[in-house]
């Protein structure tokens, strides 16, 4: 057994220089530096990783790779298995024998709370699918490697769907990680409130010197400054601060920082300097995986047929799902019965018909349209057929058809009087551009998700 050991770490080594050879440096330090090979069974080579979120990265980025690469360096199928291993286990494994003090040394220098970080927030909490990996994976790199890569990163979404767990994750992850370091979360109001306080007493260098010299800013939901000319400002100039000087910056946002309307150009332009990535809804998949972790640290009991009744009605975003299971918890709790699927159903009915769209009217979706094309209302009602003004108006009779019941009949006169062929004439062209255009469809759900919270 130990030749057979010796010969799979060779295959290993082998594996892994192939790999570094057909990928990015930056892409092998971050995942494959710290995948350490710790033995192997029969036909299983084992792996230690630093945490879930890693080794569920791994699974999904290259295990596929990896055994192939195995497979054709020995020649027999050979499975790989992680064990996850905390980061400063991994160090300690490094370390000769007597430089190892005290096994509970890891634990008494664990680092207190930061006290504006909320410690659920972690990377080994957030469930990683295809809609939100990306924005999952960068913030994970800007943690490990801070002010180096993605500076400024703007990551943008909708409620609920993460944006406040991924930037406190970053902050949480760089804080036990690394020392000395000044990391600072807070929301865009704090900031303006704080800025607005510090003219009041006339304290505005205490201010600028407060955030001009932190290492990490994370500042959540930007979309508040738009409209706040004097806290833009005085962001702008903390931003050139913290570049110029190499020092990590993240933002969140409702949505993306071209449609932040009232917003100064050259603060746009800071933000749009750096990486934006989006968060979207979760797949199936995800909202499958996103319960059974909630139900995982509650500690019950759900069956999966009422898990699966949850995931394919409520589409929308991970606060919903929690809302959905903390209000069948909450009913078992209090009349004492085990929740089945028909209770489920019951229960559940009003989460389920929040899909509809019946609540919303054609001056609705002109109103959204007009505001994501940077028009006036008037302009999509009016006579003007410019392509700046036709395809906007297109598109809002396009999403009047899918998502309302009127014909096109009515749906014309509430176009400044416009006949139904010409309704059916616009719908056909958006269909006929959605089958070429891969940017469009994005465009439309964009707009459909602003429908569904227009006006709350």
């Amino acid at each position: 057994m130990d030749s057979q050991k010796w010969d799979y770490e060779i295959f290993w080594i082998e594996t892994i220089k192939r790999i570094q050879s057909e990928i990015t440096e930056q892409e092998y330090t971050m995942w494959f530096k710290n995948m350490l090979y710790t033995g192997s069974e029969e036909s299983v080579i084992m792996l230690s990783v630093p945490s879930s979120f890693y080794k569920d990265q791994i699974i999904q980025r290259y295990l596929n790779r990896i055994e192939d690469t195995l497979l054709e360096l020995s020649g027999q199928n050979i499975r790989v298995e992680f064990n996850i291993t905390k980061r400063a286990d991994n160090k300690k494994e490094n370390k000769k024998p007597e430089e190892i003090k005290n096994p509970h040394a890891v634990d008494v220098q664990k680092k207190p709370k930061h006290r504006q970080l909320n410690n659920e927030y972690t990377f080994e909490r957030f469930v990683v699918g295809d809609s939100n990996s990306f924005a999952a994976n960068a913030a994970y790199s800007i943690s490990r490697n801070p002010g180096k890569g993605y500076n400024p990163c703007l990551i943008y979404g909708g409620v609920g769907l993460g944006k406040t767990h991924l930037i406190q994750a970053i902050g949480n992850s760089a804080y036990q990680e690394f020392n000395n370091l000044k990391i600072s979360y807070i929301t865009a109001e704090t900031f303006a409130n704080e800025f607005i306080f510090s003219i009041q007493k006339k304290s505005g260098h205490l201010f600028k010197n407060k955030y001009r010299s932190i290492d990490i800013l994370l500042i959540d939901d930007i979309h508040f400054l738009q409209g706040k000319e004097g806290t833009q400002e005085e962001l702008f100039h903390t931003f050139n601060a913290l570049y110029d000087s190499n020092k990590q910056m993240v933002f969140t946002s409702d949505r993306p920082v071209s449609e932040l309307r009232s917003l100064s150009d050259r603060l746009r332009s800071r933000f749009e300097r750096g990486l934006n990535v989006d968060l979207q809804p979760p797949d199936y998949e995800t909202r499958m995986a996103i319960l059974n972790r909630k139900i995982e640290e509650k500690r019950i009991t759900i069956s999966s047929d009422i898990i699966e009744l949850i995931c394919r009605n409520i589409k929308t975003n991970v606060r919903d799902l929690e809302k959905a299971l903390t209000k069948l918890i909450a009913y078992s709790e209090l009349v004492n019965k085990n929740i089945t699927l028909e209770t489920a159903q019951r229960q559940l009915q009003d989460f389920f018909a929040q899909p509809n769209h019946k609540n919303i009217t054609i001056d609705n979706i002109q109103k959204v349209v007009a505001e994501y094309f940077n028009l006036s209302y008037n302009d999509l009602k009016g006579k003007k057929r410019t392509k700046a003004i036709a395809f906007p108006r297109q598109i809002a009779m396009y999403i009047a058809r899918e998502i309302t019941e009127y014909s096109t009949t009515e749906i014309g006169l509430e176009f400044g009087g416009r006949d139904h062929t010409t309704v059916m004439h616009a719908c056909q062209r958006i269909e006929d551009r959605l089958k070429s255009d891969a940017t469009l469809e994005p465009t439309i759900q964009h707009i459909i998700r602003a429908l569904k919270g227009y006006g709350v």
